[in-house]
């Protein structure tokens, strides 16, 4: 049986990738010490989700390690010896970072490296997949000419009609210390791939979302909204009128797409995963849907100063992507994921 070793298993993508890959016959090891109710205090806790996998998922095993622990994180390594590596653990939020520098960067790009000398040590033909994020770009899409419409955002430019693709520039922009911390670690995942041909890929993910998130004021964008209009709290839009646009994608096809890089792996690939044009929303646009299949109407405040770093317009071009599985694409449009986090959250709160 071939062993999954997936760090942030609690989360999001973790999680999503944990009972994925059990239903593919892997033996699954998580690691997760809930370091998100640290980040992000009790709203932010997801033991709740540790304790669903441990139901769900015949021989699970979860390791309580801080992937910021190098002797901790080698010896797990060591002794499991994975045949794949997942790695979603980190220090998710623009905000936060900037209020915890050393922990952000230590988490992000620190521990992403344990992560990678741990790989090449003790399991170098394991493909490694790294979820990278949008923000490694800083705000360096918001020179590209844009366009308003009614209701968002949208490029204005011929070049990007299909949106960001890997070889736009993540240089001289800013980022937030987030996104400096994430590009550190994404450029040493290509290195480890390139320099000592480990089979790695960053996924430079856009909205990733779905009804495993704990969504909350700091991160979590659409899980986030919903559990603020299921619970009558008011959102906050920070600037770009709430036209912003982001591309989502469902947590189950992110981790069909990890599935096609493990049955095909490549050496320090670089991808964008994200929706795409055709599964983008803008905050307004997502009101209107949440309320759709909530029936309560959203309640917010607009603030005139946009976060820094942010993006006005974002979504993937994901031809690259395509180009190299041809059989992976976009299963699960916005409206359907939307649905299926307002039933999640009704379930919870």
């Amino acid at each position: 049986m071939k062993k999954l070793l997936v760090t942030g298993s609690s989360g999001l993508i973790g999680s999503q990738v944990c009972t994925y890959f059990a239903q593919k016959g892997y033996q699954i090891h998580g690691i997760d010490n809930n370091q998100r109710a640290i980040f992000f205090g009790p709203q932010g806790d997801t033991r709740w989700n540790q304790e669903n996998l441990i139901k769900m998922i015949p021989g699970f095993q979860h390791h309580e390690i801080d992937i910021r622990d190098r002797p901790g994180i080698l010896n797990v390594v060591k002794m499991i010896r994975p045949d794949v590596i997942v790695h979603t653990a980190a220090q998710p939020s623009h905000d936060k970072a900037a209020d915890i520098p050393f922990d952000d960067f230590d988490t992000n790009a620190v521990g992403t490296l344990n992560m990678l000398e741990s790989a090449r040590q003790f399991a170098p033909e394991a493909p490694f997949i790294h979820m990278s994020t949008n923000k490694v770009y800083g705000d360096a899409p918001n020179s590209i000419k844009l366009k308003e419409l009614n209701t968002r955002w949208d490029f204005d430019d011929p070049l990007y009609e299909n949106g960001i693709a890997e070889t736009f520039t993540i240089d001289q922009s800013k980022h937030s210390l987030f996104g400096a911390s994430k590009i550190a670690s994404d450029i040493m995942v290509q290195e480890y791939g390139r320099y000592f041909n480990m089979l790695t890929c960053c996924l430079r993910g856009g909205c990733l979302t779905g009804p495993n998130h704990t969504g909350v004021k700091l991160h979590g964008f659409l899980s986030y909204l919903v559990k603020c209009n299921l619970e009558g709290q008011k959102y906050t839009v920070f600037g770009y009128k709430g036209k912003q646009v982001r591309d989502n994608i469902h947590s189950l096809d992110v981790a069909r797409f990890m599935e096609a890089f493990i049955n095909t792996p490549r050496k320090g690939e670089v991808y964008n995963l994200g929706g795409g044009k055709n599964n983008t929303c803008s905050i307004l646009e997502a009101f209107s849907i949440v309320e759709k299949f909530s029936g309560k109407q959203q309640v917010y405040e607009y603030v005139d100063n946009n976060r820094q770093g942010d993006h006005i317009c974002y979504y993937s071009d994901l031809n690259k992507i395509k180009r190299h599985y041809p059989a992976w694409d976009i299963t699960i449009s916005v409206e359907e994921t939307i649905r299926e986090i307002v039933n999640a959250w009704k379930k919870r709160i």
